[in-house]
């Protein structure tokens, strides 16, 4: 089966370094990519744009919009990314900057980092945002959930705040990021409710194909397990890994328990070319 992610990383992040480094065992690299989703069949990798500075580290208010990839000198052929938005950094210049990124063959989305800056989804501030999303039929993905920085603010990133835009902007796409973590049942509402809300399944755990195994069993997962049945929603839902914070391969495995294999195909391929549709050309 070939598989795209639909959420990665390939960025120069200090977290994701000790992340790799400590609690996920991958090889964070140009090279470590390639090789470990070659072997997962994984043929395309959507990354999402990210970049911190020396003052601050992410959440970085000092970021320039938009963020992009910078793990390497070069960003492989078989990634595509999604430009990624500082709301303190939107003036005219900026949009300007993220207008000429979409019009990019290899920019396929918009990554707006709930929770981790202190804005609502429906904050006038991204307003500009969606239009350009709308403009360039590209969809906007939101973190959504739990922040992987004590530092971020969660009442920003819960998945309720989603519903709002999702109604204002019925001709745009959104994508929860984690389905929302640990609130599932609220973002299971928000995808069956909404047509345009689609949410990947990224990030649920944090570590190596143990931890993974370890995880997926007992109750830890009920709550995940309860939101996928309620929303009943799986043409709605998207792989993805949050790489370097899980390995690829094990991942794959750890969803597939997860969801019924009639839906494997989608879930894992078909989604992500109808909520991405810029991808196509750089699929295999």
């Amino acid at each position: 089966m070939k598989v795209i992610d639909a959420h990665i990383h390939f960025s120069d992040i200090k977290s994701f370094h000790h992340t790799a480094n400590e609690l996920s065992l991958v090889d964070y690299s140009y090279h470590g990519h390639q090789q470990e989703f070659q072997k997962a069949n994984v043929v395309l990798s959507i990354a999402m744009g990210l970049t911190e500075t020396e003052n601050m580290g992410f959440p970085d208010y000092e970021a320039r919009t938009p963020m992009g990839l910078d793990l390497d000198d070069k960003i492989p052929a078989n990634v595509v990314y999604c430009a990624g938005i500082n709301p303190y950094d939107l003036n005219e210049g900026a949009l300007q900057r993220l207008e000429d990124n979409l019009q990019k063959p290899n920019v396929a989305g918009i990554k707006i980092y709930l929770g981790y800056y202190p804005f609502y989804a429906y904050d006038d501030v991204y307003e500009p945002v969606y239009e350009l999303a709308a403009k360039y039929g590209v969809p906007v993905v939101f973190h959504t959930g739990d922040t992987y920085s004590e530092r971020g603010l969660l009442k920003y990133s819960h998945p309720l705040a989603i519903d709002e835009v999702a109604v204002k902007h019925r001709n745009v796409n959104f994508m929860m990021a984690h389905f929302g973590d640990p609130w599932t049942l609220t973002g299971a509402e928000i995808i069956y409710k909404n047509p345009n809300v689609y949410a990947d399944l990224s990030g649920l755990i944090v570590g190596t194909e143990k931890e993974l195994n370890k995880r997926s069993k007992g109750r830890f997962l009920d709550h995940l397990r309860h939101a996928l049945v309620f929303a009943d929603s799986y043409d709605k839902l998207l792989f993805g890994t949050d790489w370097p914070l899980a390995p690829v391969g094990p991942y794959i495995e750890f969803i597939k328990e997860l969801i019924p294999e009639e839906h494997h195909e989608d879930v894992f391929y078909n989604t992500a070319i109808k909520v991405f549709p810029k991808i196509k050309p750089f699929l295999p």
